[in-house]
């Protein structure tokens, strides 16, 4: 009997006792069982610390809208690991989930059963891995825009030839697995760089990262591409609606508008992809196909605004980075409502204060929270932090849900609130309750 979508989610569920097991023999294998479905269409493989998801989504959308059958694959996911394979930017449906799963299971076991000291286990993400290359593949989608996972060397999506790699920026995250430098991540995650390929970066780019992005690009032969630093998607999105020469506080107030996906860090996000989109072609956009994609294009969990009176928004900001871009663009999403409280949970492995730091620079109130992750740091471990930093006032709601209704008595039909430190504090919050239990990897 075919497995059903629970299936599926049990089966991934149930490897992750296996954790991470860094390596590409697995995986290797695995792919190999599966006839290689990673060759059988093009790829742009996307990596970085923040906004790996966003850039993914935005180059399959610019490229679906230059004619090409897209698909992506990104992580984590939300509310089902189904979300995470996307063809004609659509999750596929559950019964192909289902089916990709299950194939790339039984190719899993055989992989197993042949491993010669026979702990080989393939892991969850290995296994989600395998079955959206085994999906794509399947699709024909023509190309298929990738997502790395932890790092990029030893990162289950490193079997792919892939044709443009895009970095979408190095901060210090995850140093106990890849080095304590920025140098140091930087080489991890430009180890997924082929021969003769190109490497598109932003203008933005830290220096000690930039260093070893035109090192890796020189020893691979590779060309390296800068992504324009000036708001050039946005702007492309508006020439074709708003005349050149309006006021500049009209024009941003249009950017603005041009845009699905809020916020100053989701327009650089749309540059680079504008960058790699274009590397991919080789040749200039459309600025039609540009307009459709920043206009049509969101990114569930980031700076997604859910609700109204108060304004409520959910992003999934998970280190000093992410959370210093979301506190930068909170003054431009929410303006001027006030108060704003910031719901905010963070697992163990983050520098929570580096975290809290720029959010309370901007944010009125903290409620602290713990996501159903058991790496979470607890709210009053967050709650403390807060008082250090000058907040001594935080409140403690130790369940999500009930923290963020507390947030929004605070903030009051005029104010706004911000969920955020951890997407696993999102995925607990838009579920349904009593919803199958969420990855934890």
């Amino acid at each position: 009997m075919a497995w059903s979508e629970a299936d599926a989610e049990a089966c991934l569920l149930g490897r992750e006792l296996f954790g991470m097991r860094f390596g590409l023999e697995r995986m290797h294998r695995l792919t190999t069982v599966l006839g290689m479905p990673q060759r059988r269409f093009a790829q742009v493989h996307v990596v970085g610390s923040n906004g790996k998801s966003s850039t993914t989504r935005f180059v399959a959308a610019l490229l679906e809208r230059h004619g090409l059958a897209t698909g992506t694959y990104v992580s984590p996911h939300l509310r089902s690991f189904r979300e995470r394979i996307e063809v004609g930017e659509r999750p596929i449906a559950p019964e192909r989930f289902a089916a990709a799963v299950e194939r790339a299971a039984e190719a899993a076991e055989l992989v197993e059963r042949a491993a010669p000291d026979g702990d080989e286990r393939v892991t969850q993400f290995e296994l989600c891995t395998a079955a959206a290359f085994h999906e794509l593949a399947a699709r024909r989608v023509d190309v298929a825009v990738i997502e790395a996972g932890l790092g990029g060397r030893f990162d289950a999506t490193n079997v792919i030839p892939s044709r443009v790699t895009v970095l979408t920026g190095v901060g210090l995250e995850h140093t106990r697995w890849l080095g304590p430098t920025v140098a140091d991540i930087a080489a991890e995650k430009l180890a997924v760089l082929r021969d003769h390929s190109t490497l598109v970066v932003p203008p933005d780019l830290d220096p000690a990262a930039r260093a070893v992005a035109d090192r890796a690009a020189a020893e691979r032969h590779a060309r390296l591409v800068v992504a324009d630093p000036t708001p050039r998607p946005a702007s492309a999105a508006i020439d074709v609606d708003v005349p050149a020469n309006i006021s500049p506080e009209r024009r941003h107030r249009s950017e603005r508008a041009a845009m699905g996906a809020l916020g100053a860090f989701q327009r650089r996000n749309f540059a680079l992809a504008c960058a790699a989109a274009e590397a991919f072609l080789g040749r200039a956009l459309d600025p039609a196909a540009v307009a459709s994609a920043a206009a049509e294009t969101t990114v569930p969990g980031r700076m997604e605004v859910v609700a109204d009176a108060p304004l409520t928004i959910h992003d999934g900001a998970h280190n000093p980075a992410g959370a210093a871009a979301l506190a930068d663009a909170l003054g431009e999403v929410v303006g001027e409502r006030r108060p704003l409280v910031a719901v905010v949970s963070v697992l163990d492995d983050k520098d929570a204060a580096e975290m809290l730091a720029p959010l309370l620079g901007v944010a009125d109130r903290l409620v602290a929270t713990r996501c159903a992750n058991p790496r979470a740091l607890s709210p009053g471990t967050l709650a403390t932090l807060a008082a250090q930093l000058g907040h001594p006032d935080a409140e403690i709601v130790s369940e999500p849900r009930a923290a963020v209704e507390r947030a929004r008595a605070l903030a009051g039909t005029g104010g706004a609130v911000v969920a955020t430190g951890s997407i696993y504090l999102i995925a607990d919050l838009v579920r349904d309750v009593g919803d199958r239990r969420a990855s934890s990897l």
